[in-house]
């Protein structure tokens, strides 16, 4: 028959580590770019140019192609969040722990590593805006990571429990 399709044709669901993968990249790379929308509004004085502040690496660093590595490289190391979320918290139900991840993450860059980017100054000297915003932002990246990982996990055990009965 014309409408009997076979399951080969289909192509087969992506696996869960690929999705991890494609999920923290594409969420540091939606989110740093709404953080560089922020810090361009003069919501934040922090951009995602300082995650290259360490580095002598020329004039460009401060301009469109150093904003555009900057938000590159987040989604890298945004990956390596998101494989930490998959390792630690993948099991955990709820919105709640990927707001508390963000948060954590959030915590950790403003407090632990803020020496380490000059471009980001004491927490005690950073303007009420920039907190509040910088917080937002953590927390909805955390949540988007966590709530994407927790939901393809969730997905997964009901599709295996479905297959194995």
């Amino acid at each position: 028959m014309a409408n009997d399709h076979k399951i080969e044709n289909y192509p087969k669901p992506m696996s869960f580590l690929t999705m991890v993968f494609w999920t923290g990249l594409f969420g540091g790379i939606f989110w740093g770019t709404i953080g560089y929308i922020a810090s361009f509004l003069n919501f934040t004085e922090v951009g995602p140019n300082v995650i290259l502040g360490p580095w002598s690496l020329g004039d460009w660093k401060n301009g469109w192609i150093g904003t555009v590595v900057s938000i590159m490289l987040m989604g890298v190391l945004s990956i390596f969040a998101a494989f930490i979320y998959y390792a630690l918290l993948r099991k955990f139900k709820g919105i709640w722990f990927g707001l508390g991840y963000g948060l954590v993450i959030f915590l950790l860059v403003f407090f632990i590593l803020n020496p380490l980017f000059p471009g980001i100054k004491s927490f005690s000297d950073l303007s009420r805006d920039t907190i509040i915003t910088s917080i937002c932002l953590y927390i909805v990246y955390g949540t988007f990571i966590g709530y994407s990982i927790n939901y393809v996990f969730e997905l997964n055990k009901v599709q295996e429990k479905e297959a194995s009965t």
